[in-house]
């Protein structure tokens, strides 16, 4: 019941949540392939370099919260732990994969 009446106070607006999110995607994609560059050039292999991409992953969700959510996560996602924390976190991965062989192969060759 309580719930029903936050929404009727503060109700969510479809499109803005979907832009959020969208944004949110966005630069977890740029910055993937970023750590990609980085771990490959750096010449991480298996374990510390995807421990490396949770690490940066962890530092870009810090800093959405911190400068574009400013501290209030729950006024711009509908599910702030799902959609800002561990939101497309696998979907990055694979940009993070291919840029990291790609500049490791680079380095090393």
């Amino acid at each position: 019941m309580a719930e029903e009446r936050e929404l009727q106070i503060h109700p969510i607006m479809q499109e803005s949540m979907q832009h959020n999110a969208r944004i949110v995607s966005n630069i977890r994609a740029l910055t993937a392939s970023l750590f990609g560059v980085a771990a490959g050039t750096l010449g991480l292999e298996s374990f510390p370099g995807f421990l490396f991409y949770l690490f940066g992953t962890l530092i870009i969700s810090l800093l959405i919260y911190a400068f574009r959510a400013e501290g209030k996560p729950n006024m711009y996602f509908y599910k702030p732990l799902a959609d800002l924390w561990m939101g497309d976190l696998f979907g990055g991965l694979m940009s993070f994969v291919l840029t990291w062989t790609l500049f490791y192969g680079l380095v090393k060759a």
